[in-house]
């Protein structure tokens, strides 16, 4: 996991100091080094890992190098143990499957290498906080899905069906007395580790920082506290590769927690995180302005208990940035509304959010005695949506990226596609027995394909199909349809 002589490009190096400490918290120690390759600089920020076999204090740098060649350091304190030290190490050629950071794309995604990230994910929120036995199995379960992102949380969760103690804390002391002035190392290890293995699975870690779920008192830190774990965390897991940050989940639910507070989170963030990894903050109700330009995609939950996916086009037009709908409701049977979804409708969300242009999220939530939900703690998938989740990013991935094609929708049915490649329509509930995708009429005629040929095929979204309607010219364009919901139509030009 971690590197000390040659680094391969976006793998890890670390370098560990042990010193001795009269006196202090020595979270509050700001220790510091400045990287450097050829007129390249910056500032990478250490932490306290804990105390050693022989009572020092383990102080650890980390660092992501972004470029292949010899880069050099200079360790930065106001302890002299820590500072004035130098060295230097090679990063060389990346392994393979290492892509390097998500960036912004336009509307989409794309890795440090070019290559495209269609983060298609689910919500997991409190699985690192379940025993090793269950974690164990969540991962198992997410090796055999084609999820591309995972939100977790943290701080672990108190709300239904999220009874249990965790294993270990975040911070130091228990239920009875917790110390926020101090960071639990063993429990940053355990989720350093967490991360680690998403990553090998090809799995971004989109991390909530903040929650209201909560009966530990990690809601309601003070900001010392708040501000101390921040820059701790950020220290730790910046160098991961496949780490987003997510300020909070249901931010509104924090009201102590004002525009400044998380203004200055922001900003914290962004000056500790020299690899600039995505950052986002999630709504209950009201949205958060997506337009400050900290703000990296739009991460949005339902604005109702129907309606979402549909409006994934307006936001995009509204904040210029990727759109990922992290909660558009879960699949399951418990009492809530947004949790008792069919595994069609949540399919039907997903593709709605897909063809207008965004990135849908899957959830999971159906009813078990040892209140063991995919939603919240993981273990085994019991839906049925998963599987259409991953024959989603199989058309995804085949359509190189999507956006709603005004210019192509009629009144009744919204089109998708990159124009001049491919064209995607869906039918979502409604079930026709044919459609014409030619029209003379004048107030449609603008919504014809340009001339030419176009293969056509038909995608049954639910069965998982894809059949081929062969070639047809742009003015007979009319496709015999089986009269079932949850269809799509391919138009590609030949």
């Amino acid at each position: 996991m971690f590197f000390t002589g040659n680094v391969p490009r976006w793998g890890i190096w670390e370098m560990s100091f042990n010193v001795t400490l009269q006196k202090g918290n020595p979270f509050d120690v700001c220790f510091r080094a400045v990287l450097s390759k050829d007129d390249r600089k910056l500032t990478v920020f250490g932490f306290y890992d804990g105390d050693s076999p022989d009572g020092g204090a383990v102080f650890k740098l980390r660092f992501m190098p972004y470029c292949e060649g010899e880069w050099h350091y200079q360790t930065v304190c106001d302890l002299p143990e820590l500072d004035g030290h130098t060295g230097g190490f090679m990063c060389v050629r990346p392994e393979t499957g290492s892509h390097g950071v998500a960036r912004v794309h336009g509307s989409h995604f794309i890795y440090d290498d070019g290559t495209p990230l269609y983060p298609i994910g689910t919500t997991c929120y409190a699985w690192i906080h379940q025993p090793e036995a269950l974690r164990r199995q969540t991962l198992e379960t997410l090796k055999s899905t084609r999820f591309k992102k995972i939100r977790m949380c943290v701080f672990p969760k108190h709300y239904d069906y999220n009874h249990n103690e965790p294993e270990i804390y975040p911070f130091a002391g228990g239920p009875d007395q917790f110390d926020y002035a101090r960071p639990n190392p063993f429990f940053y290890k355990l989720l350093e580790e967490s991360i680690f293995n998403l990553s090998r699975l090809g799995i971004e870690a989109d991390l909530i920082l903040f929650h209201a779920y909560d009966r530990w008192g990690f809601s309601k830190m003070d900001e010392a506290c708040n501000l101390r774990y921040l820059r701790y965390a950020v220290a730790r897991l910046s160098c991961f590769s496949n780490v987003w940050w997510s300020l909070a989940n249901e931010y509104d639910l924090l009201p102590h927690l004002d525009t400044q507070a998380w203004e200055t989170f922001a900003q914290i963030i962004r000056e500790a995180d020299y690899a600039r990894h995505l950052i986002s903050i999630h709504n209950c109700v009201e949205f958060y302005d997506h337009n400050k330009q900290w703000i990296s995609h739009c991460s949005i939950q339902r604005q109702d208990v129907y309606k979402t996916a549909e409006y994934t086009d307006k936001w995009l037009s509204d904040y210029k940035k990727p759109v990922v709908l992290d909660e558009t409701g879960y699949e399951g049977d418990i009492n809530w509304g947004w949790g008792n979804l069919s595994a069609q409708e949540l399919t039907r969300r997903a593709w709605e959010c897909f063809v207008r242009g965004g990135y849908p999220g899957h959830g999971e939530t159906y009813l078990s005695p040892d209140e063991v939900l995919w939603w919240s703690k993981g273990g085994a998938l019991k839906g049925e949506s998963h599987q259409r989740f991953g024959f989603l990013l199989k058309i995804c991935e085949e359509a190189g990226g999507i956006a709603l094609l005004p210019e192509r929708c009629w009144w009744d049915l919204p089109v998708g596609g990159i124009e001049n490649r491919v064209y995607i329509a869906y039918f979502g509930f409604n079930r026709p027995g044919f459609r014409e995708f030619y029209s003379d009429e004048p107030r449609l005629a603008k919504n014809n394909f340009p001339k030419g040929d176009y293969r056509v095929e038909i995608i049954d979204t639910w069965n998982m199909s894809i059949t081929d309607c062969g070639v047809m010219p742009y003015n007979k364009l009319r496709v015999e349809l089986p009269g079932r919901q949850y269809m799509a139509v391919r138009i590609t030009p030949v």
